[in-house]
């Protein structure tokens, strides 16, 4: 596509954004319309379609650029229809992967029944090997594709990564009659819009502390998918949209409620629940800016290094599989090691739980740290080691083995915990919407990782200068870089435990009715 190193890691940050922008979509039909099983199909079909045509478009058309071809004369630019199929291709996998993957955690969670104890065990372990399975995919893409993908086979690579997406639906399509299945429970939208105004019409009427003063409703309306939610404190405000005043006491008799007037209280705390959520998941957008550059700027890093080993050569790409080994070998570490250690500790102490979900995304901040300082203190001996004319450097790619390492081992704190803690702090009729904001946060931060790096050549690229991230790396400071990144999470690090210590968790009420057959299918 013609694109210099910062273009580029800036293209790449805006479409992985614009999948994770779409899990957002994705979660809004699920919880609202289609369920979680149907969206996860309608997605999936998406995401193969999008996916063939990728492959068709770079076999046909984008490794066959016109006007070259004799090794001196540069390729011309494709034309508007090759660019156009590329684009459109690209953000309809982006479209099917981003509204598909917050679902199909969801709805694989919607498989254990909370109120069973081996099976809630059983849920707290799946988001660990959900995660596990993700990065084992992951495995094969930057290992056995890269290599191919790498000697320019980019077709094969995109035809291999169709037919292990078909191969995907087939498999989850299969278990069709023996999964659980929930119903949707309407637009989150008008529920959250009639709390607010409902409250803005009350704003001058004074909350009574007899918490009887409020409205609870009926079974079917104080319920939001299943359980009830019991009122809490904070955003008082907000209690005033189930104050019943006198005329809405006159219309709760005569059956005529007005629901833009008065909401059930545990319509208020779902509104509530996800305000409480919020400043948790901005605190976690920086970290995914470091999580972001692997697949770019350090990609970049890699390919200024020295790449062979004798006669073999590694492709830069092809690193990040230390990555996923870090995540595989943590993750294992943290569920028969680490974890039981640190329960039966505060056992000892009689408290019940081992590292809380908030405490291990803290930790996961904390190893990001370490990843960035690692990849600034290899990008200052690599430049040592460097020659400006070539490009390149005699260290070699191997001492990125740590900072991808380290960058595998905070995923595991950070990412998985986020899962668990948003599906189970997110109210039950927002289960795919709780997921979804752990993708939006990744989304975000390949943002503001484009904004970064955008301001970061701007201001460094003044007088004449190279700039930190030019297209020939041994002219810059990407070292810089990586130390200002550092300096960032070390600064979200200390809000992110302002807003842990002031966050209070969901509270649920004994289940209203029992879910009828069309809501749930039991196994």
């Amino acid at each position: 596509m013609q694109e210099n190193n910062a273009e580029a890691a800036n293209s790449v940050s805006k479409w992985t954004g614009t999948v994770y922008i779409f899990s957002l979509v994705g979660a809004f039909l699920s919880d609202s319309y289609w369920g979680r099983f149907k969206s996860c199909a309608i997605f999936q079909v998406i995401y193969v379609i999008g996916l063939v045509l990728l492959s068709l478009a770079t076999q046909l058309y984008l490794l066959k650029p016109k006007g070259c071809g004799d090794r001196t004369t540069l390729c011309g630019p494709h034309s508007t229809m090759e660019i156009s199929l590329f684009y459109i291709s690209v953000y309809m996998i982006a479209l099917g992967y981003g509204g598909y993957q917050p679902n199909i955690a969801t709805f694989g969670a919607d498989q254990f029944d909370e109120h069973d104890p081996r099976e809630k065990q059983s849920k707290q372990a799946f988001f660990s090997y959900f995660y596990l399975a993700l990065n084992l995919g992951s495995l094969f893409s930057n290992t056995i594709l890269d290599y191919f993908e790498d000697d320019g086979m980019w077709a094969l690579g995109f035809w291999a990564s169709a037919a292990s997406a078909f191969a995907a639906l087939v498999l989850f399509l299969g278990g069709t009659v023996k999964y659980r299945h929930f119903r949707s429970s309407g637009n989150p939208i008008t529920r959250f819009s009639q709390v607010i105004i409902a409250a803005s019409n009350k704003w001058r009427v004074a909350i009574p502390e007899n918490e009887d003063a409020l409205y609870e409703g009926d079974d079917e309306s104080s319920r939001t998918a299943g359980r009830k939610m019991l009122h809490t404190q904070g955003f008082k405000f907000l209690d005033k949209a189930a104050l019943i005043t006198s005329k809405e006491l006159g219309n709760e008799k005569q059956s005529n409620r007005n629901p833009w007037r008065l909401c059930p209280i545990s319509q208020v705390e779902e509104v509530k629940c996800i305000l409480r959520l919020m400043p948790i998941w901005l605190c976690t957008i920086i970290y995914s800016v470091v999580f972001t550059q692997m697949a770019s700027i350090f990609v970049e890093q890699g390919d200024a290094m020295k790449t062979t080993i004798g006669k073999f050569r590694i492709p830069a790409a092809s690193m990040s599989s230390f990555d996923i080994m870090s995540v595989a070998v943590v993750i294992f570490l943290y569920r028969r090691v680490l974890d039981p250690f640190v329960k039966k500790i505060k056992k000892h102490k009689g408290e019940a739980l081992g590292i809380t979900q908030l405490q291990r995304m803290g930790i996961g901040l904390i190893i990001a740290v370490m990843a960035m300082l690692s990849a600034g203190i290899v990008e200052c001996y690599r430049l040592k080691y460097a020659s400006k004319d070539q490009g390149s450097s005699s260290l070699t790619i191997l001492w990125q083995i740590p900072q991808y390492s380290l960058v595998g081992a905070s995923e595991v704190f950070m990412y998985v915990g986020q899962l668990e803690f948003f599906n189970e702090q997110a109210p039950d009729g927002l289960k795919s919407f709780g997921s979804a904001l752990c993708m939006t946060s990744i989304s975000l931060g390949n943002y503001v990782s484009n904004l970064l790096v955008s301001v970061v050549m701007k201001i460094s690229t003044t007088d004449n200068m190279s700039g930190w991230i030019p297209g020939n790396l041994n002219k810059g400071h990407l070292d810089r870089f990586y130390f200002l990144l550092a300096g960032l999470t070390i600064l979200d690090l200390v809000a992110y435990i302002a807003c842990a210590k002031w966050y209070k968790g969901i509270k649920h009420g004994e289940i209203t009715q029992q879910l009828k057959e069309e809501d749930k299918c039991k196994v």
